[in-house]
């Protein structure tokens, strides 16, 4: 890129760079890179890459299981205060494995879109927490309520997790 003299480039030197695609898809006939410049230096307009589209689509749909687990949580809890017992938990409980498994299907879905290094190690967080983390603290706050206290706060961190994940790969071009 030619250097500018105008004195923004001077004082926002990054605004100089081009800009670096924050996903690389698998092959560039149907999965391509959206942003760029090609080597005569006008922008690529190739269509969007598939894959993080899939991927994006895909931490939306987990953030509204979120929501719902949420609303699962809340109605056990009060289900339980009026004598419903260990059952009134249960769908709670179903969304939370089902979760287990949307979890592996972002990483997986990460990792077939070539994300970046932080993306990839998200999924792997996302994926500990869900599947190994919450079911421990949830069987051990049967003994320690402080448990069953880090079970709603991890909770919460798996939901910031792919809310990250997509406000980042959403803002990269």
């Amino acid at each position: 890129m030619a250097a500018s003299l105008t004195p923004a480039r001077w004082l926002i030197p990054w605004a100089a760079r081009a800009p670096r695609p924050s996903v690389r898809c698998m092959s560039d006939s149907d999965t391509t890179v959206t942003s760029g410049q090609s080597a005569g230096g006008a922008a690529n307009t190739r269509p969007a890459g598939v894959m993080l589209k899939v991927y994006q689509r895909g931490l939306l749909v987990f953030l509204a299981a979120g929501v719902v687990q949420i609303f699962l949580a809340g109605l056990g809890a009060f289900r339980l205060l009026h004598g419903a017992g260990d059952p009134a938990l249960d769908p709670h409980r179903m969304l939370g494995f089902v979760m287990a498994g949307m979890a592996i299907i972002i990483l997986i879905l990460t990792l077939i879109a070539r994300a970046e290094a932080r993306a990839i190690a998200g999924a792997v967080l996302l994926v500990f927490l869900t599947a190994f983390l919450q079911s421990l603290l949830a069987g051990l706050a049967d003994d320690h309520v402080v448990f069953g206290a880090l079970h709603a706060t991890d909770g919460l961190l798996i939901l910031a997790i792919p809310a990250y994940l997509y406000l980042w790969t959403g803002r990269r071009p």
